[in-house]
């Protein structure tokens, strides 16, 4: 038998870590005395407490760690499956820092800016699943990512080609579109692929989606690195909306989201001022 100093020596575990296994039933103690209080473990606890700092050792929780202790033929799809896991978490936080940097170094500033007339091709974004108590904002950017990829490939079969940065855009083009846009079902986005294409390529399309001539306009725009959030929106918006503009203001009912690859551009329409908006 060994005394807990001995146990804690032999396996570089601290009593109070020795304590917390014990608690979780990970290392329970093989003896107690109940006339001296004496508690000890047993040699063969050694390899049970060395395959424990092995396994937290890559970061799985206690839970885990139990069941590959209680199963070991488990053992190595528990570890492939913590590994996926480690490897999404280290590509988020990889991810996450360079958001910081690239927020820090050149932190988003507004920006004015004209867009010419084009040709875009319009498709309505699938809704979220229903019943979820918040909205979604992770589902639904990789439903618009979906979309985008299946418009895109349409196009192309059809002999289009993409001349522009992808954006989405609110679901309020049609009354209808209006009255599901403020559902929790929706669909809520819609999303615009400027396009280059002859009459033949434009027949060519599925009737789920809709050729638009996007008007010229001059428009606000402020770019925020890394996918997009609610966060991330809500800065957006309230930095155009504070923009100071002379005799114009923005029209929020026009914003959109340039999809970039690595950020999200978020632009809203410049409506300029006439006698006709002066009261008095």
């Amino acid at each position: 038998m060994l005394s807990i100093s001995e146990f804690s020596e032999m396996c570089h575990l601290s009593p109070q870590t020795m304590r917390f296994y014990h608690s979780e039933g990970l290392l329970v103690l093989a003896d107690v005395n109940e006339q001296t209080g004496y508690r000890s473990y047993t040699f063969e606890q050694v390899e049970q407490a060395m395959l424990i700092t092995v396994l937290r050792g890559t970061g799985m929780s206690v839970k885990l760690v139990r069941r590959a202790l209680d199963k070991p033929d488990a053992a190595p799809a528990l570890l492939r499956q913590h590994s996926a896991e480690v490897r999404h978490q280290r590509q988020a936080q990889d991810e996450a820092l360079s958001d910081a940097r690239e927020c820090f170094n050149s932190w988003p500033e507004v920006r004015l800016r004209h867009v010419p007339e084009m040709t875009v091709v319009s498709k309505l974004v699938p809704g979220p699943s229903a019943g979820g108590d918040q909205y979604d904002w992770d589902e639904a950017d990789a439903v618009v990512t979906a979309t985008v990829q299946d418009v895109v490939k349409t196009m192309e079969s059809c002999g289009a080609v993409v001349s522009g940065t992808p954006w989405r855009t609110w679901a309020s083009e049609t009354p209808e579109q209006k009255m599901r846009g403020i559902t929790a079902e929706g669909p809520h986005w819609l999303v615009k692929i400027p396009v280059t294409a002859d009459e033949k390529a434009i027949a060519a399309l599925s009737g789920d989606v809709e050729v638009q001539v996007f008007e010229a306009r001059d428009e606000l725009s402020i770019y925020i690195p890394g996918t997009s959030s609610v966060a991330k929106f809500g800065t957006a918006f309230s930095r155009l909306v504070m923009h100071p503009l002379d005799a114009a203001y923005i029209d929020i009912s026009l914003m959109r989201q340039l999809l970039h690859d690595d950020g999200v551009e978020t632009t809203a329409a410049i409506c300029k001022l006439d006698e006709t908006d002066v009261v008095g």
